[in-house]
């Protein structure tokens, strides 16, 4: 069964390589033309950033500077984030990456046991054209990683 299907699949690649420059050969019919690709879609904002709206409060980290709420804004950047450049430049490079910041922890992760601390994030609003509503903490070494991937949209804790 296996040598009909291989002697089947080489005939027919001998008969198409045969066929086709015999058929642009001869002048006559032009071959179909091919189709388009979609046009990309364009962001509104400077280049290379996405649009994103978030808020995000943080308490517990022990600094005041890095405890309270604040508004993130991106392309352009601005808001009341104390990195706002830089924060928006990192959602940029993780969705460069295909990286979603904002997933939880999978429920069968196994993470070191580890206590980063009673740090305690939460993140509203939207990214990449979708709704964000994200919490993060510091209390294993899963939580920890998600947390230090996001700086500098989270502050530096510890």
């Amino acid at each position: 069964m296996l040598r009909h299907l291989a002697l089947t699949a080489v005939v027919s690649l001998a008969v198409l390589s045969a066929v086709a420059p015999a058929a642009t050969a001869d002048g006559g019919t032009p071959p179909l033309p091919l189709a388009r690709p979609l046009p990309l879609p364009v962001h509104q904002g400077e280049a290379g950033q996405s649009p994103a709206r978030l808020t995000i409060t943080v308490s517990g980290g022990g600094n005041a500077a890095a405890d309270g709420t604040f508004e993130l804004r991106c392309a352009p950047a601005g808001g009341s984030h104390p990195l706002a450049e830089q924060a928006c430049g990192r959602l940029d490079e993780l969705a460069g990456e295909g990286e979603d910041p904002f997933a939880p922890v999978p429920k069968n992760a196994l993470c070191t046991m580890q206590h980063g601390g009673e740090a305690a994030a939460r993140v509203t609003g939207t990214w990449q054209g979708r709704r964000i509503d994200a919490v993060f903490s510091r209390t294993n070494g899963c939580e920890i990683s998600r947390w230090n991937n996001l700086g500098p949209v989270l502050p530096n804790i510890g």
